[in-house]
């Protein structure tokens, strides 16, 4: 029966894509709209993917275009809208929160140069810049509201983490396109590694009466961070078990790891990398195992089950360079301290951090970090920025690095305490979850929606 019904579905949608309908009659008037196709998106009536030719330098037409992807999902013509701009690639296109919550259609925009939204010959590394995201943002924006969506009704920007720092830049740029941002657990780092990074890193877990008794701890200075350091050196002193392991599960997944170092140097690397991993998706320091009481095979299931193998792989590093791309040179990124397990590290360079300098082949150029566009975009938040409303996860290391609008109260910011990467307004308890809809409906113009 269920193939029965996505038969039917299927037919249905083909049926209506040849026949037309008003979006569908609006968005094939849009210049350089093609390749439209249905999709289901639960719960709108009626959805499709489309390209748009998105030129790769907005100032120069003779460097070319490439086809970036697209989705739209439709309620009503009179409806708000809610621009998703992703930081990545566009995945399975869902209803966002804010959709939900305001009933609103829904645009979603892949990245530029992620997945298929590149230029038949390449990506030209100089042009993977924020400036020229937003602008394809503009752009698309600017053609949907002049041809589909041509009423007044309110526009809204959202993301998340790098889509959230993706929905920050464009309204940096281009004020006027939106009436409101949301972006959700955006970093925003102001050096290539923001040294706030590691302070919070070594303040998580916490109690208030540490805080007040001993203010920034180093690590092994708290419960939290004693309990994850003993699992990092129960790992570390696990290698010659753990690296075998590795072995296995990355042939059975497929993963290779060429550009990281090959099997040993990855598997300390995910060492390294699980206190970020940790704070980020978990927070629960019950669940860590204590190594003398836990089997190897226990330790290690535990271990890739928060810091996943598949993140240093280069199958993983080759789908998202762009995105370490853009860490190097305008958005940043975290690095590793070694120090406390240098004596398995003898083969690194004698230096405090291990980077993620080795995602990027030698054949890509980077130039240096822009700090000044960091600083002119925090002077502007701080500042000129209205209507811009940040949601954060306390536990999320992330949020070490979160928006601060400073006295600037155009701009709110939320924090859910035991809230991780995942922080949306749903996490927030009902009085809070209130405020932020009517701050968001009074900047919207629009009633406080209700509960169904």
């Amino acid at each position: 029966m269920k193939h029965l019904a996505s038969l039917a579905a299927l037919l249905l949608a083909a049926i209506t894509l040849h026949a037309g309908t008003p979006l569908l009659e609006r968005l094939r008037r849009v210049p350089g709209v093609s390749n439209i196709q249905p999709i289901s998106v639960a719960p709108y009536e009626e959805a499709y993917l489309f390209d748009y030719q998105q030129r790769v330098d907005h100032a120069t037409p003779a460097k070319g275009t490439f086809p970036q992807r697209v989705s739209i999902a439709h309620r009503s013509f009179d409806a708000p809208v809610v621009a998703v701009l992703e930081g990545y690639a566009l995945g399975d296109t869902r209803e966002s929160e804010l959709s939900r919550l305001f009933s609103t259609n829904q645009l979603s925009i892949e990245h530029r140069f992620f997945n298929t939204s590149v230029p038949a010959t390449g990506i030209p590394w100089e042009e993977l810049t924020i400036a020229r995201a937003a602008a394809d943002h503009h752009e698309i924006i600017q053609a949907i509201k002049q041809h589909v969506y041509t009423g007044n009704a309110p526009w809204i920007a959202t993301g998340i983490s790098k889509g959230g720092q993706t929905t920050l830049f464009h309204r940096y740029f281009y004020p006027l396109d939106v009436d409101v941002s949301v972006p959700y657990v955006a970093p925003f780092n102001h050096s290539l590694v923001d040294p706030r990074l590691a302070k919070f890193l070594a303040r998580l877990g916490e109690t208030p009466a540490q805080r007040r008794k001993y203010g920034y701890i180093h690590v092994g200075g708290q419960e939290s961070t004693v309990k994850i350091l003993e699992f990092q050196h129960a790992c570390f002193a696990r290698l010659a078990s753990f690296v075998p392991r590795l072995e296995t599960l990355a042939g059975e997944k497929g993963y290779t790891y060429q550009r990281a170092g090959g099997i040993e140097r990855v598997m300390k690397l995910l060492i390294l990398e699980f206190p970020f991993a940790f704070w980020q998706w978990s927070g629960d320091v019950e669940e860590i195992p204590l190594p003398d009481l836990e089997h190897d095979d226990d330790l290690f299931n535990y271990l890739v089950s928060v810091s996943p193998p598949g993140f240093f792989s280069d199958q993983e590093i080759d789908a998202i360079l762009p995105f370490y791309h853009a860490a190097f040179t305008e958005i940043g990124m975290y690095a590793y301290d070694f120090s406390p397990f240098r004596a398995y590290f003898k083969q690194e360079p004698d230096r405090r951090r291990i980077d993620f300098r080795f995602t990027i082949p030698d054949s890509i150029p980077l130039p240096p970090f822009n700090r000044e566009q960091a600083m002119a975009i925090n002077r502007w938040l701080q500042s000129d920025a209205t209507r811009v409303l940040f949601i954060y996860g306390g536990r999320d290391p992330w949020s070490a690095t979160a928006a601060n609008p400073g006295k600037n109260d155009k701009c709110k910011v939320y924090f859910k305490a035991d809230a991780n990467h995942t922080c949306r307004i749903s996490s927030f308890e009902r009085v809070v979850q209130d405020d932020i809809i009517s701050t968001l409906s009074s900047w919207l113009n629009r009633d406080t929606p209700r509960d169904e």
